[in-house]
């Protein structure tokens, strides 16, 4: 029973911060220190019920998604939306398989994972903030339809997220603002973007810890995957309306609060 209420309150941080400009790589490996669980363990767990919140971004977007796959051999602007989405996927993805491993075993270190992950929060949040007064007026409103430049530009911005610590949809949302795109059309771009992205990394962690993993973790797995799918969901549901309307700065803030508390504790501990 113990296992599956950890199970539960792993799925609800990670269908939470997944989507949202916090780091859901840093909050899940807080949440793991701070209930006291065994790395060997619960690492091959959370990298599987990513696919969870990958597979609500299907459930909100499946039209969209749909349309395009239908009108891949007709439609240009079908085709536009998967080279675009398949053009920003291919700079994390070479870099992910180039160096990302190097960067997590030497950042994720037992020893400065914790305040490696602390400072990130701090130093992220304040860029949010001031990058939020900086952007320029937006000139790109559809995220649907970027310049396949604008694509590109925003797969680079993506390739900041390999740093344990920074937030994939921080990076690609502020990236994409700096760049000139609509805040919400950089939202809705990253959600599309989530799919392949999230997708090739999980699979490609949970080939490496598969073995890791037994039996007796099925029961775990699977409700750390329903509720990281219906948290996910209703985030992705509300997000962009959210940002629309407050934008990024409250996601800034938090991150410089939990940041500053988190290096407090350590220093205090």
């Amino acid at each position: 029973m113990h296992d599956i209420i950890n199970a539960i309150i792993l799925g609800i941080i990670e269908g939470l911060t997944e989507f949202l400009p916090v780091s859901s790589t840093g909050h899940l490996l807080v949440g793991e220190n701070l209930l006291g669980l065994p790395d060997n363990k619960w690492e091959a767990f959370t990298i599987v019920i990513q696919f969870g919140a990958i597979l609500s971004v299907v459930a909100v977007y499946w039209r969209k998604f749909w349309d395009v796959l239908v009108g891949l051999p007709t439609s240009p602007e079908a085709r536009q939306f998967a080279i675009n989405v398949l053009v920003a996927f291919i700079p994390a993805a070479i870099l992910g398989a180039t160096v990302f491993k190097y960067l997590k075993e030497y950042l994720l270190q037992p020893s400065i994972a914790m305040p490696f992950i602390g400072a990130c929060w701090l130093i992220g949040g304040v860029i949010i903030l001031i990058l939020e007064r900086l952007a320029p007026k937006p000139r790109f409103t559809d995220g649907d339809n970027l310049p396949f430049a604008k694509a590109l530009q925003i797969g680079f911005c993506q390739c900041l997220s390999l740093i344990p610590g920074v937030s994939r949809s921080g990076a690609t949302i502020l990236g994409g603002e700096m760049l000139g795109v609509d805040r919400k059309a950089g939202a809705a771009f990253t959600f599309y973007l989530a799919v392949p992205t999230m997708f090739g990394a999980t699979v490609y962690d949970l080939y490496k810890e598969w073995h890791t993993l037994s039996g007796g973790d099925t029961t775990n797995i699977a409700v750390g995957f329903v509720v990281s799918f219906v948290v996910a969901y209703f985030v992705v549901k509300t997000f962009i309306a959210f940002i629309g309307k407050y934008g990024l700065k409250p996601f800034g803030w938090y991150r410089i609060v939990t940041g500053a508390a988190l290096l407090a504790w350590l220093f205090l501990k």
